[in-house]
């Protein structure tokens, strides 16, 4: 935790954080810092997010009181299908997708620095990707998480030369103390700062993306089979960043904005407070505070299933999923004595019955647990909450040669083939479609509309989860910011069983929920939130995970003495 003036950079690594301190120290605003601290996360987060992906970018403008938002999801290619991951008729087995050209959308996040920048930044490119070419070329010292997902990727890096080059050199495993160096990646953000995002989407940069993604460059000696993908000149050319406007929840008088379809992040995160908007949280005990907010998760992901795709494709009724009205027809469901059954059938938003619900059950479809976030405010009062991603931790496993960065797996997101053949499926995979994604990039605003905190996290589908228990644990339950990002977590996506971490799994609050019928399964590690919130005088403060990931960063320009 960090409390001070002059702005403040909350992120999962301590470079990160510090380059976009550097930037607000001489002068930048929240969006070129943001884009700084993502950049060097390219660096220091490789696994995580970078140049070969995409994300979302939530940005409060203190001069308007308005919160704006930018999708930058990969898209499909334009020769994509619902049969993209069907071989003979069935699904490909997950691992295969992950690890292959098929799974890499077209990149958004080169796109989504230079959109920020143009509309709200005050600096350019080249300027703000300085530190991070910086780190990249002088290197970084290696922790304990860098080495262990090293070591989980360790047999599909060394399938790819030049993955295994850069992340394997000399055959081994980074040590935990030594200098990282990625001069390639140095290379790549110097042209990216000349040329600007046209390197990629009409110059040799993405031509070298293309010739990787369609002919993935696996060591001969290896027996992997990595599926090319159909990636084209193209499918760059044709990529745009959306604009669109936040979802918007009145939740306990605050306004809670977040991030519309193609992200099912601020409809699902707002749904579920819909529902829980008329219990008394602040007052409920342990165990009834957690029922409840495991209940309105469940109904929640399963409303997301049935009605949240990319726009673009589908007729998603993002007003009426976010309406009173229908947190109503739902939250009658939640009893205090038992517990719903998963997978749970969706209600009709457009057409809400008291405790009603439409068409089958589908069970909520797998998504990988990683991606970065970032959240950063300004002196000026500006605020930027940006999760970004390359989806599972390592991507696609595909190294860009002599680039420096790895290659998205998102299409993953998509689901193969419908969860129910009886029930619609909004996220089946087809030509420029974004995947549907849970990345719930938040900003909440008073009544007058000036910030008071902002978060998000990493996590696939537990970032929706992390994101709506940590705002009720600091809007509700008085938890201090720092507090309520590190309180152990649980996370129910429409299953049969809740996630629980440690804290909650070793303690006499789960066997009171399993008394009513809870039931459980234990995962070591929820989730990554970093946030900000405004305090008094100018003051912010950044808060960071204490222990998830290694611990997080938290800095302020000028802290408080």
């Amino acid at each position: 935790m960090a409390v001070g003036h002059g702005g403040a950079v909350a992120s999962v690594d301590q470079d990160a954080s510090a380059a976009g301190i550097e930037v607000l120290r001489k002068g930048g605003n929240a969006v070129d810092a943001a884009v700084a601290t993502a950049a060097a996360l390219g660096v220091t987060e490789p696994y995580s997010a970078g140049v070969g992906g995409g994300g979302y970018f939530v940005y409060y403008d203190a001069k308007s009181r308005t919160v704006r938002t930018l999708d930058g999801r990969e898209t499909a290619p334009r020769t994509a299908d619902s049969g993209l991951f069907l071989e003979n008729g069935k699904p490909l087995p997950f691992a295969d997708a992950v690890t292959s050209g098929l799974g890499v959308g077209t990149p958004g996040t080169p796109a989504t620095w230079q959109e920020a920048l143009d509309s709200w930044g005050s600096e350019d490119l080249g300027t703000v990707l300085k530190p991070a070419e910086r780190i990249a070329r002088h290197g970084f010292k290696v922790d304990k998480t860098f080495r262990a997902q090293t070591e989980t990727n360790q047999a599909r890096f060394a399938d790819f030369p030049a993955t295994a080059e850069l992340f394997l050199p000399g055959g081994k495993l980074p040590v935990v103390g030594s200098t990282f160096k990625n001069p390639d990646l140095a290379r790549t953000y110097d042209e990216l700062g000349r040329e600007g995002v046209d390197a990629l989407y009409h110059g040799k940069l993405g031509r070298d993306v293309v010739r990787t993604v369609n002919k993935p460059p696996v060591d001969p000696e290896s027996d992997r089979e990595a599926r090319p993908g159909d990636l084209s000149m193209k499918d760059l050319r044709d990529y745009e960043v959306k604009r669109r406007a936040a979802t918007r929840t009145s939740y306990r008088g605050f306004g809670v904005y977040s991030m519309a379809p193609s992200s099912s992040g601020g409809t699902t995160v707002g749904e579920a407070l819909n529902i829980l908007e008329r219990t008394d949280l602040s007052k409920a005990s342990q165990k009834r505070y957690l029922h409840r907010y495991i209940e309105a998760s469940r109904i929640a992901f399963a409303d997301r299933g049935r009605w949240v795709g990319d726009p673009a494709f589908e007729d998603v009724p993002k007003k009426q999923l976010l309406s009173q009205r229908f947190a109503d027809s739902r939250e009658c469901l939640i009893k205090d004595d038992a517990v719903l059954k998963s997978p749970l059938a969706p209600g009709n938003p457009r057409h809400p019955a008291p405790c009603a619900s439409t068409g089958e059950a589908a069970p909520t479809t797998y998504e990988g647990e990683n991606t970065t976030h970032l959240t950063v405010a300004d002196k000026w009062g500006n605020v930027v909450a940006y999760t970004l991603t390359i989806e599972q931790t390592g991507g696609s496993g595909i190294t860009v040669p002599g680039r420096g960065f790895l290659l998205n797996n998102e299409l993953t997101d998509f689901s193969f083939a419908p969860a129910n053949p009886a029930v619609h499926d909004p996220n089946l995979p087809g030509p420029g479609k974004r995947p549907r994604s849970s990345l719930s990039p938040t900003i909440v605003l008073d009544g007058r509309d000036r910030p008071v905190v902002a978060l998000g996290s990493p996590g696939g589908a537990t970032i929706i989860t992390t994101v709506l228990q940590t705002l009720t644990g600091f809007l509700d339950r008085d938890m201090h910011l720092v507090d309520a990002i590190a309180a152990p977590r649980a996370s129910q996506r429409n299953a049969a069983q809740t996630e629980l971490e440690p804290g909650l799994w070793n303690s006499q609050v789960r066997r009171d929920l399993e008394a009513i019928g809870h039931s459980f399964k234990q995962n070591p590690e929820i989730g990554a939130a970093t946030g900000v919130q405004r305090l008094a005088g100018g003051q912010w403060l950044a808060a960071a995970e204490k222990e998830r990931r290694g611990g997080g960063s938290a800095m302020v320009v000028k802290p408080r003495s």
